[in-house]
């Protein structure tokens, strides 16, 4: 005798779901970086640019080379910024004994309390964190830098074979002193391209060296509170992709980048005899991803050609490498960007 199925269960009718309108999102966006650079204000004076510029890092998944002479609070600002976001924070500091396994973690042979079996744990290195501050990252040997490749790029580390995954948002915020060489391994161009902006810091102006003397006769970073958490970071970010960049706005960051390579018909006769290799594919599409950030953070609805001009030193400056020549002539690698972007024209 055969059985008959029983009728199917009613399917209760579940509200639509909802996606947050990125419009609506973006609104709110230009308030909320307002209010992280008036917190990290609190702690660091004069460095709005450099700040502007990390956050614009953070919400394009981008990462940042921090380079000034000590002093000039770099790694303060650092640790303000994660305070101000509200992230997991890490530090490591670089040393020419410090090796990959002090980065990523290591696998430890533990023993089972009771039955006595032994077991590899892995336990989890500093870049497991959401904002890695790697200090003086020029101070470790190639082997030691390159533990962090996978992490910039992959956001993945991997360990005896095994694949873990970096929580987002994940940004590594380097710094680099450019006068002291004695004892440092220069970055290797790959993992240069792996940051988006290189930014350098200056010495204060008068009056926010005054400022920075009289806020500093306390603990800064204990008046900091976070005002951005990870899920509008997620979501600003979600929202700041869905930017639109007009067809001319792409057209004039592929012509600034192309311009940077001697072997390119468009190359002004500088650039064949002051570069040696120009910048890659990655920097036309950094130019368009930060341009992104930078609109939404002033309340624009689109990426203008003035994004892509403003941004370029920022880009380019880690990506050119120079001839001997530009040395000998004392060509600076800002000043040859400076030039170059006076002379391609934003309207061909």
């Amino acid at each position: 005798m055969s059985q008959t199925e029983p009728p199917p269960l009613p399917v209760p009718d579940l509200p639509p779901i909802i996606q947050p309108d990125p419009a609506r999102i973006l609104e709110a966006f230009p308030d909320k970086f307002r209010q992280v650079q008036a917190e990290v204000g609190k702690a660091v004076v004069g460095q709005e640019a450099i700040v502007d510029a990390a956050l614009w890092a953070l919400f394009t998944r981008g990462h940042c080379l921090l380079v000034g002479v000590p002093g000039l609070a770099k790694t303060l600002l650092v640790h303000a910024l994660a305070r101000s976001l509200a992230l997991p924070f890490s530090r490591i500091q670089f040393t020419p004994d410090l090796m990959p396994s002090d980065i990523t973690g290591t696998e430890i042979l533990e023993m089972e309390a009771g039955t006595g079996h032994r077991k590899f744990v892995f336990t989890r290195g500093p870049v497991f964190t959401n904002v890695l501050l790697a200090d003086e990252i020029n101070r470790t040997p190639p082997k030691t830098q390159a533990a962090l490749l996978e992490a910039m790029q992959e956001k993945t580390v991997t360990v005896a074979g095994k694949l873990y995954r970096l929580e987002e948002p994940f940004i590594v915020l380097a710094t680099q002193n450019p006068i002291e060489q004695e004892g440092t391994y220069p970055l290797p161009e790959a993992q240069l391209d792996r940051f988006l902006f290189e930014l350098r810091l200056d010495y204060p102006s008068l009056a926010h060296e005054r400022s920075l003397v009289e806020l500093h006769s306390f603990t800064p970073l204990e008046h900091l509170h976070p005002v951005l958490s990870a899920a509008e970071v997620h979501q600003f970010r979600a929202a700041i992709t869905q930017l639109p960049a007009a067809p001319n706005v792409i057209d004039y960051a592929v012509r600034l980048v192309r311009a940077t390579r001697p072997g390119d018909p468009a190359a002004p006769d500088y650039i064949r005899k002051w570069i040696r290799w120009g910048a890659s594919p990655r920097a036309s599409q950094y130019l368009i991803l930060a341009g992104r950030a930078r609109a939404a953070s002033q309340g624009r609805f689109n990426v203008a050609r003035e994004d892509v001009a403003a941004l370029a030193p920022l880009v380019l400056r880690h990506r050119l490498i120079r001839s001997f020549q530009a040395d000998a002539e004392g060509q600076s690698t800002d000043a040859i960007i400076t030039r170059l972007l006076a002379d391609v024209p934003r309207n061909p």
